[in-house]
């Protein structure tokens, strides 16, 4: 049908189609135009939102994780793990084989320096290296049959971080935060308090890997002047905001011709997150709210500095997990007699006393004090504080008072939400050098991290490369025992 305004028809008053084209092609565009963009707008509106809150698959008993990495590979022997016959046949060669290790210079026996007792009513035997951690004896679960695939720091790193050996898979910030999503508009959902050296094996332990960019670390740096880079506005608000939205609008023009369009989400979605963290990140790392009491309490008035910069690290994860940030893993910082030690200050292959003394100061009253104002806050019901090396140390000697790394048998522990205090599962030999009783992997570990909070390990995969990854790749039991 022609109005007065549409094209004089051709005589006899007929179209063929190619003249129909032509001359109405405008309306065909815009019509076809008009029914794609509603599919994509469709398609987006039905997609998962890469950071919106997710439902568990069932009740969760934590909400949040907070990741106390000591990096480096501390002793199990001289920590969580007694072992009375090390002081009783000191100096003597090791009575069964020895496996290779790092650098193959073993000794014989190694008493340990320190002293274990009992604490709590638990009864939970610490060494006089952690005081301040053995008062909260009955919050803890103790694992001390964690074993690794890993016998060196790097490849230690990735297995523990990511379930893998090699570099490229997601780290369990990332995992989780792809499970559950965030609690937080303004922050990201994985955050890397990196005050200390980055870990050898470099950024990718906290990396999305093929996960969405979204779900990748974020790494805030209490010690720099300016501890996320370029958080400082550099132009007026109105004007970012402007140029932001030119931004958008033609990302999202992008996004509307393309059939997998994850990846420009996760763009959009950083840039939203990433302008918001400009106000959230200065207010977040401002503590002239908190007490006098507060700050005694973690240490920061403490004048070793590698203990303050840990005791801020230990408060503000604190602060983190209050504003719904979902998995915070904190970093030690290096020894002040051993500076080239930044990525691994745990390292102790000689001067195992001085080393082990120092990195337990650091890291002592910090933990403790975040676990007692977890629990005064009620917060440590929902959060759940997970404390681990890459693997532990050698019951023998390298050189005449080093320890070379294990990954037979070490320790790690838990606590708080959905976890047993006071608790201890699974065992090493009386030497300490092999787990032989209700042996863990690191698969087991993160499986239970998972089940507190409410996510089934076996069901949070990610299709890649034709196969379903997950972050205890095919392996992995939940460790009931631990669990409230």
């Amino acid at each position: 049908m022609f109005t007065d305004a549409s094209p004089t028809p051709p005589q006899g008053g007929r179209l063929s189609r190619r003249d129909m084209l032509a001359r109405c092609s405008n309306g065909f565009g815009l019509a076809a135009f008009a029914g794609l963009a509603a599919l994509q707008k469709a398609r987006a509106d039905a997609a998962p939102k890469p950071f919106a809150a997710r439902a568990p698959s069932f009740r969760p008993r934590a909400r949040n994780v907070i990741f106390c990495f000591m990096s480096g590979g501390v002793s199990h022997v001289d920590t969580f793990d007694p072992k009375p016959r090390l002081a009783r046949d000191h100096g003597k060669p090791m009575p069964v084989p020895v496996r290779p290790t790092m650098f193959n210079q073993n000794g014989n026996i190694l008493a340990s320096p320190w002293t274990f007792r009992r604490h709590g009513q638990s009864g939970l035997e610490v060494s006089g290296l952690f005081p301040h951690i053995a008062s909260m004896a009955d919050d803890l679960a103790v694992i001390r049959s964690m074993t690794s695939r890993g016998n060196e720091h790097a490849q230690a790193n990735y297995h523990l971080h990511t379930g893998f050996t090699l570099a490229g898979h997601p780290s369990a910030g990332a995992w989780t935060s792809y499970g559950l999503g965030s609690e937080c508009q303004d922050l990201p959902g994985f955050v890397v308090l990196a005050g200390g050296g980055m870990p050898l094996g470099g950024v990718s332990l906290y990396g999305n890997g093929y996960l969405p960019a979204v779900h990748q670390a974020s790494l805030i740096d209490p010690t720099a002047p300016e501890p996320l880079g370029n958080i400082q506005p550099r132009e007026p608000d109105a004007r970012q905001r402007r140029r932001l939205a030119f931004v958008e609008a033609l990302d999202r023009r992008h996004l509307a011709q393309l059939a997998h369009p994850a990846h420009v989400e996760a763009a959009l979605l950083n840039q939203e997150v990433a302008y918001r963290m400009q106000a959230a990140v200065p207010e977040l790392m401002d503590l002239r709210g908190e007490t006098d009491a507060t700050r005694r309490l973690y240490g920061l008035d403490s004048p070793n500095r590698e203990k303050a910069e840990y005791a801020r690290q230990c408060l503000l994860a604190r602060r983190l997990v209050e504003r719904g940030v979902r998995f915070v893993e904190l970093s030690c910082l290096a020894r002040p007699s051993e500076a080239g030690q930044s990525g691994n200050p745990w390292d102790q292959h000689g001067g195992l006393k001085v080393g082990h003394e120092e990195m337990a100061f650091q890291v002592d009253q910090p933990i403790a004090g975040l676990l007692r104002d977890l629990k005064a806050r009620g917060l440590l019901g929902q959060t759940l504080v997970v404390w681990a090396g890459e693997f532990g140390r050698t019951p023998f000697a390298q050189g005449a008072d080093g320890r070379d790394h294990n990954p037979f048998g070490f320790s790690v522990w838990l606590a708080g939400g959905g976890i047993r205090g006071g608790v201890v599962h699974g065992a090493t030999d009386d030497l300490g050098y092999h787990a032989v009783q209700d042996v863990c992997t690191v698969q087991d570990l993160w499986a239970t991290v998972l089940h507190a909070l409410g996510i089934d390990h076996e069901r949070l995969t990610f299709r890649f490369g034709g196969r379903d990854f997950r972050l205890s790749d095919v392996h992995g039991d939940v460790i009931r025992p631990v669990l409230a």
